[in-house]
């Protein structure tokens, strides 16, 4: 079992569907095809590897949507690890008003980490481990002045973050 985590999708505009997001993904010929809350999460069965489902994903639909959607694909199981993962303390966490988790297409450079070091203010924190950046912060995200599109500047790289609450769901879910 995969899941796609889809960015630009009911956000800056550009409001899909469930429904159709999930007929989109069917006609990919995916198995098993489900949605989980309207921000672009699908899950799906396929025997195909994760470059080329993302790859035809992204190409169904930038053709069907007209714009660019990047994908990023994850196990059933990578999903439950990042679910698990502890990269801040409870106490953190329980006083954090932001809890999200980037996942990116591929592990951050010496470079990027770097600038990510950088990026680190009185108010938010950052951990990497593997293909997921965790970001801890005692602001709201509506309040911070990081956003994925100043992630993705600074750190050259594509992501899309999700809250870990979203993830534990969908761990929960799909265990």
């Amino acid at each position: 079992m995969y899941v796609a985590f889809l960015r630009a999708i009911n956000v800056g505009g550009h409001n899909v569907k469930m429904e159709v997001l999930k007929t989109i993904f069917e006609n990919l010929e995916l198995e098993h095809v489900e949605t989980f809350i309207a921000s672009g999460n699908v899950i799906f069965d396929s025997s195909q590897t994760r470059e080329t489902l993302e790859v035809q994903i992204e190409t169904e639909l930038e053709k069907i949507l007209g714009y660019e959607v990047k994908t990023f694909i994850r196990t059933q199981s990578e999903v439950a690890v990042i679910a698990k993962y502890k990269p801040f303390s409870d106490s953190s966490i329980e006083h954090a008003n932001t809890f999200n988790v980037g996942i990116l297409k591929e592990p951050l450079s010496q470079e990027s980490l770097a600038k990510l070091e950088g990026l680190k203010t009185e108010f938010d924190e950052f951990q990497v481990n593997n293909l997921e950046l965790y970001w801890l912060s005692k602001q709201k995200q509506s309040e911070s002045k990081l956003n994925n599109a100043v992630f993705e500047k600074k750190l050259a790289v594509r992501l899309t973050f999700r809250g870990m609450s979203t993830i534990q769901k969908l761990s929960a879910k799909y265990p």
